[in-house]
Order: C-alpha cells, then sequence, then structure tokens
C-alpha cells in the first residue's frame, strides 16, 4: 500500500511539473517597449515571429478593440476580386473616370499592383461594385474578418463604416495570407503578397499596407510583415493618427527588435 501511495505521489508530481513547464511554454506574450514612438497618441502594436509564436504587444487592451480596417481591407479586397475574375491579375488595367480626386497619383489608370502602391481608392471601389454584394459577403464571412459587417455599402463599407477589425485580428489575417491558408487559390495569395512589397533589401523584404480615417480623431493603420533571412515576422498597427505615422511607428519598433536595420 505504502509503494502504491508512493507511486501515485510520484506520478502526480511529475505531473505538475509537465504541466507548469506546458504552461510557461504556452505563454509566449510579452510586452513590447514602444511607448515613445507613439508620441503621446493612443495606439497599439502587435508583433509576432511566425517561427517560434512568440508574439509581443504593445497596449494589449487596444488591440483587441475593433476599428474600421480603412484601406488596409484593400489587401483582402485584392484577393476577392482575383478569386471571384472581378480583375485577372495585378496587371489588368482600370480606366480612370476621369473624376479628378485629392490625390494627384490617384488620377489616372492603374492595376491592381499600382492601386495597392498608390491606395487608389476608386480602383478598389470599382472592383468591389464588380464582386457584388453575395459573393463579398461570403468571402469575408468565410475569412472571418473582422465583424463581417459589410451592411455600410458595397464600396464604402470598410471606410469609415460597419466594417471592423481589431488588430490582434489583422494579424491573424496577415498570418494566414503569409501561409498562404485562407479560402483563396494559392496563386492569388502569393500575387497580393508581390503587390504588397514596399522595401526590398538584401537582408529582408518588407510587405505592407496603410490606411487612414481623416474625419474625427483619425485612424491609421499599418499592417503587412517582414521576411528575413531567419525568420518571418507579422505585425498591426493602429494609431489616432495616419497610416503614415503607424508605419513609421512599425519601422521604428522592428528597427528596436533588431529585426531590420
Amino acid at each position: 500500500m505504502k509503494l502504491w501511495r508512493a507511486g501515485v505521489l510520484l506520478l502526480f508530481a511529475f505531473a505538475l511539473v509537465f504541466s507548469g513547464t506546458a504552461e510557461s511554454g504556452a505563454k509566449q506574450t510579452k510586452a513590447l517597449q514602444i511607448e515613445e514612438f507613439f508620441n503621446g497618441d493612443e495606439g497599439t502594436m502587435v508583433l509576432t515571429n511566425l517561427k517560434n509564436n512568440h508574439t509581443y504587444v504593445y497596449n494589449e487592451k487596444r488591440s483587441t478593440r475593433n476599428l474600421t480596417p480603412e484601406s488596409t481591407f484593400k489587401v483582402a479586397n485584392a484577393l476577392i476580386g482575383l478569386q471571384t475574375n472581378a480583375v485577372r491579375d495585378e496587371y489588368e488595367v482600370k480606366r480612370w473616370d476621369r473624376v479628378v480626386r485629392e490625390f494627384e497619383t490617384w488620377n489616372r489608370d492603374h492595376t491592381l499592383a499600382s492601386a495597392m502602391r498608390e491606395s487608389a481608392i476608386w480602383f478598389y471601389q470599382d472592383m468591389a461594385r464588380d464582386i457584388g454584394e453575395t459573393e463579398m459577403q461570403g468571402y469575408v464571412g468565410e475569412m472571418g474578418y473582422g465583424n463581417q459587417d459589410i451592411s455600410g455599402g458595397i464600396d464604402s463599407f470598410w471606410l469609415n463604416s460597419t466594417l471592423k477589425i481589431s488588430a490582434l485580428d489583422q494579424l491573424q489575417f496577415m498570418k494566414k495570407l503569409v501561409n498562404e491558408t485562407l479560402p483563396f487559390d494559392e496563386k492569388h495569395q502569393k500575387t497580393v503578397k508581390r503587390t504588397m512589397i514596399q522595401d526590398e533589401q538584401d537582408s529582408y523584404t518588407l510587405h505592407g499596407k496603410t490606411g487612414t480615417r481623416l474625419s474625427d480623431a483619425g485612424l491609421g493603420w499599418y499592417i503587412g510583415y517582414v521576411e528575413t533571412k531567419k525568420d518571418t515576422w507579422v505585425f498591426a498597427v493602429n494609431i489616432n493618427g495616419s497610416g503614415s505615422e503607424a508605419k513609421n511607428i512599425a519601422l521604428k519598433a522592428l528597427k528596436k527588435q533588431l529585426i531590420i536595420k
């Protein structure tokens, strides 16, 4: 009986040790010390290493807050457009409608790639109308994109409207895109990743997309990922400011974490 009790106690001790090890291994989220980069503005950043799943977060509370995606939705919109043949590839040209808009770079013909690079809203609005509400809603739901609410209008639901998503959900979306596990053909996911390339260096390649809402207090996004020789890092930043500010914060944080130079 004593030996039996001793054996039970020993097994229990092993269980506690391995349980503690598993819990400590699973807890891989660390605080991201980048407050100075926000200059007093409210914002958040989430950053994950896809190789070891280590995640760093600045302002964890805000990272779960749903906000309108603004032009970062162009990434999802491009995937849906390619999958539904609303656009053939990144080279197909849509003719400018001759409506003069606020940015000179928008006032010309565009392709999927150039419109992503210049964030030409009219191109993606036109493509959304070609996709139509039924297929748009189907794919937004299949992706599990944010609150999945496109009731704000087929060509505007992502612009200070009904569709909302958190920084953490943006991070998960980008992880799936990197791994090509979204509900789209792999070739389309590869195409969209190419259109997102913003900086190619010997030691890294940066893929990203900004988004800006100028009304109210302002909202800026920058989402994307960095491929280095060793790792792939996925990130999402938002701030009560502009997309340019969000991008600057991301770049400073990536340098501070010694991911890029």
